[in-house]
């Protein structure tokens, strides 16, 4: 395959007009005549050749593997031995490690320009690597060629929006790829709008936020391409999720009703017929049961704590972010505390909050709110018990999923797209804690109102406060329990070593709570009430 270049030169004539582009192919340099005028000389030279690692996927009971290919960057000298022998080591080998810095970890932290840059040239690398690829099967297939490519949106959208809307500039402005050039006068691509316009369809993944996205977000999109925005809700596979992840439970769904819904999930609504049947009823606690102790085992051998199996296990798993309101749910557990800690003999079930997640690496507010959540854990490890989980991937999904009593699901609605892991806990059979956003909407409809725990605002009245203007000072005030917890934190009672440490954490709560956590905290709750 042909390397991927990167960098070049870019040549305008005396009206501004792109005349030549200069780009590096292999070890040669090639102009790409525009205009009158040629490009000579470049600078910065970098290409990555990629290599194709084909690799095999074989679906459930399926005979025929899929192909999906794998593109890692490559390097055209591996090895300067020239370099070497001089004793430079490090210069010996930098070409091979920066081509494969570009598929050594996707998605980098872009709070720093160079990963911007890195983000943007993965993306380039793996699309061009791509098209390389469907060319070089096309080529080598005697049933052609079967990818569908977009290759008409390259004089989108000046002349789009122009003829569509002549005269209207703001539109133009709103719809652009290139955005304005900011204080530093330098220009951004917009990727959202480069993707709309590149791709051959939009989807919103719930039913809620392709709603959205179309009467808000993309709105001047969706009117100008209306067909090419859909909804598809996300969804999980059964084979993993349960078959897989909690074996005991298939096997008593399938003693019920059979081995259909593996591959076909509608034929769950079988069960509907034993939901006052004692005896299904009863394997499916002690299924619960089992799988609780299992991961109380779990715990213990790989935390060194010790949690009661019999306790509620109200699990929170999913990444880190400030939209997904973990925060909310250890505001919730501090409350808890500071109830018994009022009353010793106040009656309350016992609970086990488990947390898991990771946040990107330039995230400083998610590690503020993952040291809360560690440091309440620390101080409060006695009733309720606190563990955030290290490291959560989907190995792990797949021993705590199982064991859960109740699924968090509480981001500030209309800012989910749609999530999965609420799917994954309703398979086990976990109860859901949720806000109307994403596809808890439709889970609620599928299971009825009476079956799910909602609580907090709608996305009409998020969007009716916000453009009220929103204080959550005044939430704060209003509600004594939330006071004294933004006060303790503030104080450092979690975190006595370093009071000040979560201050970032606490200022955000009092004036830049962009995610309503105070507006939504004392709805919550009362529902985490109803739920005991």
């Amino acid at each position: 395959m042909l390397p991927v270049n990167f960098y070049g030169k870019v040549v305008k004539d005396e009206k501004g007009r792109v005349s030549a582009i200069t780009v590096y192919y292999a070890k040669y340099l090639q102009t790409n005549k525009i205009g009158a005028r040629e490009s000579k000389g470049c600078s910065g030279k970098q290409s990555y050749p990629p290599r194709v690692v084909p690799t095999s996927s074989r679906g459930f009971t399926s005979s025929r593997p899929t192909m999906p290919s794998i593109l890692p960057g490559s390097a055209e000298n591996h090895f300067h031995l020239k370099f070497f022998n001089d004793g430079d080591y490090v210069q010996a080998v930098m070409d091979r490690n920066l081509s494969e810095n570009i598929t050594r970890v996707l998605y980098p932290n872009d709070n720093v320009f160079i990963g911007k840059e890195l983000r943007l040239k993965q993306q380039y690398f793996l699309v061009a690597a791509t098209l390389q690829d469907i060319i070089r099967r096309f080529k080598s297939s005697k049933y052609g060629c079967r990818d569908a490519i977009r290759v008409d949106f390259d004089a989108f959208p000046d002349k789009a929006v122009a003829a569509r809307y002549p005269g209207d500039f703001s539109r133009m402005r709103r719809m652009s790829i290139v955005e304005e050039a900011d204080q530093f006068g330098e220009k951004r691509i917009n990727m959202a709008h480069l993707c709309i316009v590149s791709s051959h369809a939009t989807n919103g993944v719930a039913a809620l936020h392709s709603d959205l996205l179309k009467s808000t977000t993309f709105k001047d999109f969706h009117e100008m391409f209306p067909d090419r925005f859909q909804n598809k809700t996300n969804g999980i596979t059964p084979r993993r999720w349960l078959l897989l992840s909690n074996p005991s439970l298939a096997d008593v769904i399938a003693e019920k009703i059979g081995e259909g819904w593996i591959t076909n999930l509608d034929e769950l609504q079988k069960l509907k017929e034993f939901v006052n049947n004692p005896g299904f009823l009863d394997q499916i606690r002690r299924v619960k049961q089992e799988n609780k102790m299992r991961v109380a085992q779990y715990l213990e051998e790989e935390y060194n704590v010790e949690v009661n199996p019999a306790s509620i296990f109200d699990i929170h798993v999913k990444r880190i972010h400030e939209y997904k309101r973990q925060l909310l749910n250890i505001l919730h557990v501090i409350a808890l505390y500071n109830r018994i800690k009022a009353d010793p003999n106040v009656d309350i079930v016992p609970r086990t909050f488990l947390y898991g997640g990771k946040a990107a690496p330039g995230y400083h507010m998610a590690k503020q709110i993952i040291r809360l959540i560690t440091s309440v854990g620390e101080v409060v490890n006695n009733d309720p018990i606190v563990v955030f989980l290290e490291n959560y991937r989907v190995s792990m999904a797949e021993k705590i999923i199982p064991s859960a009593d109740l699924s968090e699901q509480i981001s500030t609605a209309g800012t989910e797209a749609s999530g999965t892991g609420n799917m994954k806990f309703m398979l086990n059979g976990s109860l859901t804690i949720g806000t109307l956003d994403g596809a808890n909407v439709e889970m609620a409809e599928e299971m009825g109102m009476e079956n799910i725990f909602i609580f907090g605002m709608n996305v009409n009245e998020v969007d009716e406060l916000q453009k009220r203007g929103y204080n959550a000072e005044d939430f704060i005030n209003k509600s004594p329990v939330l006071k004294q917890i933004v006060e303790q934190i503030e104080a450092g009672m979690f975190t006595p070593e370093q009071p000040d440490q979560l201050r970032d954490l606490t200022n955000m709560l009092r004036r830049h709570d962009r995610f309503l956590v105070c507006a939504d905290f004392d709805a919550y709750v009362a529902c985490q009430d109803k739920v005991s």
